[in-house]
Formats: C-alpha cells, structure tokens, sequence
C-alpha cells in the first residue's frame, strides 16, 4: 500500500493527522537535516499503524514535503 505524506518538520509537537483515503499530514520534532526528519516520520507512522518501522520505506521524496512510502 502507498500513502502520501505531507511532511511538517521541526514542529512543536509530533503527530500523525488522516486528511484522505491515503493523505497523512505528519508533524515531528527533528529538523530536516541529515535524513533525520525522515527517519522520524517513519517512527511516527509506524506507531501509528501499529507495526514495525522496518515495513515502511520511503520511495520518493527524500528531500521534498511531499513523500510518499510504501507499507509493506
């Protein structure tokens, strides 16, 4: 399954926000640098889906706020 993540970094809080079917909005605390905003929302995502962070992987976006991953 594919999702559309629009990344927040660097915000007060952290949360995971359904806007569609396959929409989130994902705020998270780590700035946007060395991957570690990335590598955030996968920890958020997965706490949200209930699985392990190791089914999600980030398929475009890298350095974009819109991304999208793939759960496996």
């Amino acid at each position: 399954m594919k999702i559309f993540v629009k990344a927040k970094p660097s915000a007060k809080n952290e949360s995971v926000e359904k806007i569609g079917d396959y929409n989130f909005a994902v705020s998270v605390k780590e700035p946007p640098k060395d991957s570690r905003a990335n590598k955030a929302i996968i920890r958020a995502l997965a706490k949200y889906f209930n699985i392990s962070p190791f089914s999600i992987r980030l398929v475009s976006g890298f350095f974009s706020k819109q991304k999208t991953f793939e759960i496996i």
